[in-house]
């Protein structure tokens, strides 16, 4: 007997599914079976995921989050601060800036 080296990898979250395969008759034997137990409809490559984005290419697969951390310099209104290396320096203690903008303690 052949042993077989074919997988399907499926994810699901919520009402979302993800799966990609090493064959294409898996896939689309898996869209039809789930087509036949549910509602669903495909809507192509993946590209973004969970605030994930991907990129697919020959290659390889690769994963990134720089939209959501775009996202969130500009949702703190931070695109003007200056970089700096991190971790901090663990000898370096913070003050309260009193003359400083109140923050919003909500942010």
């Amino acid at each position: 007997m052949k042993a077989r080296t074919d997988i399907i990898l499926v994810k699901i979250y919520v009402d979302d599914i993800v799966f990609g395969s090493s064959n294409v008759k898996l896939c689309e034997d898996f869209v039809k079976d789930m087509q036949g137990e549910f509602e669903m409809s495909m809507m192509g490559e993946l590209s973004f995921f969970l605030g994930l984005q991907v990129k697919q290419s020959k290659e390889g697969i690769f994963v990134c989050q720089s939209k959501y951390c775009k996202d969130i310099i500009k949702k703190f209104e931070m695109e003007a601060c200056k970089a700096t290396t991190t971790p901090m320096s663990t000898n370096y203690y913070l003050r309260a800036d009193e003359a400083g903008p109140d923050v919003n303690q909500t942010m």
